[in-house]
């Protein structure tokens, strides 16, 4: 049962990681042409955090899911599934409404939800396995940071559209 819900969350949290990277393009005229703060990291930068916080959190979800599941706590493992999958929807979505849709501020808020989701997470996690939890803490931290640099740019680009 551990092994296919690991399967599950890493199948899961990859599809995210497909479906957001369908939308994603630094290297577009729009994404070039915008004004950002000095503050932001080069493009390289993203994937060099993104992969290991993906991994991060397919295996402390997966574990979690599993180890409810195993404990018998079929409500918990339930809920912190459906909350799992909202937030890799949020996940992936950031990336359609900035890169796809340019829509710095929906985008923006839309990665605030996302933040307070990733916290939820962890919170969800760590219930069941403390360790767990702390593993994927930096995920809730990273999005809170996504958050603060997408409103940076939306408000240096406050009607730059297509």
């Amino acid at each position: 049962m551990k092994i296919l819900t690991l399967a599950g969350s890493v199948l899961a949290v990859t599809a995210t990681a497909v479906v957001g990277g369908l939308a994603t393009n630094p290297d577009s005229a729009y994404y070039r042409n915008l004004k950002k703060p000095s503050w932001q990291p080069p493009p390289p930068v993203y994937g060099l955090v993104w992969t290991p916080l993906y991994a991060d959190i397919a295996l402390t979800s997966g574990h979690a899911i599993a180890r409810s599941a195993e404990d018998g706590r079929v409500n918990e493992r339930r809920s912190l599934i459906g909350a799992l999958g909202i937030n890799l929807v949020l996940n992936a979505g950031w990336s359609w409404l900035f890169f796809r849709y340019h829509r710095p501020w929906v985008a923006a808020a839309e990665c605030a939800v996302l933040t307070a989701s990733a916290a939820d997470l962890v919170r969800r996690v760590g219930s069941v396995d403390r360790r767990a939890g702390i593993a994927l803490s930096p995920y809730p931290a990273w999005c809170g940071f996504a958050t603060a640099l997408t409103v940076a740019v939306a408000r240096r680009n406050p009607f730059r559209r297509r």
